[in-house]
């Protein structure tokens, strides 16, 4: 007893650190719902292809995002949501059946694993093309596969001209 006597401050203040942690924690999440009235922009149609929606999966996510380039692992691949059907690489602009292949043989197969690759990733896949090494860079093809993973062709027609 003599010892809650003496610490009663500290566990207060370690109650409430718990209740406004848990507070944090436990919110409700925000949801936004746009009207009827306001208009879409071509990107707002196309429903982005998520990754796994739990914290496990969140957090492998981030922990590929850090330490994915050191280790070598590509863990965004294996989450949930990161396959669905298969999108044609050769619409883009430097891509043709060979490189296509290459990508496909690499576990690439939609414009948006192009598009989220980081600047480590297109480093390494760049190194592993062999005679097409450079081609992503000087193309341009990570900026053309963002623009399709959106869905935004006209802003890609713009850009790069027809598909």
């Amino acid at each position: 007893m003599e010892f809650f006597q003496i610490y009663w401050p500290v566990f207060l203040v370690a109650l409430v650190i718990g209740f406004i942690v848990g507070l944090r924690v436990f919110r409700p999440k925000q949801n936004v719902r746009l009207t009827d009235s306001v208009p879409l922009r071509p990107h707002m149609n196309v429903e982005p292809a998520h990754e796994g929606r739990s914290v496990t999966d969140e957090a492998a996510a981030a922990a590929s995002d850090i330490a994915g380039p050191i280790l070598g692992a590509a863990v965004h691949a294996e989450l949930p949501g990161a396959g669905g059907p298969a999108d044609e690489l050769m619409k883009l602009k430097g891509v043709g059946p060979k490189l296509a292949e290459m990508l496909n043989q690499r576990g690439i197969m939609t414009f948006a694993q192009i598009a989220k690759l980081s600047p480590g990733q297109v480093e390494a896949l760049d190194e592993s093309l062999g005679a097409f090494r450079g081609r992503l860079a000087r193309d341009r093809v990570i900026e053309q596969a963002d623009y399709l993973a959106r869905g935004d062709i006209e802003g890609y027609q713009a850009k790069f001209g027809s598909l």
